[in-house]
């Protein structure tokens, strides 16, 4: 998944935690960031 970059990533992450966009898309996008090494 590299078509995001590090800050579309967590704004992502953090928009889906919001908004409750379903559990499988939040877990992926938390997998992603904890691969690259960032901080939600």
């Amino acid at each position: 998944m590299k078509i995001m970059t590090n800050e579309q990533l967590v704004a992502a992450y953090r928009d889906a935690k919001k908004n409750n966009h379903g559990a499988d898309w939040i877990r992926l996008l938390k997998m992603e960031i904890r691969k690259r090494g960032l901080n939600p």
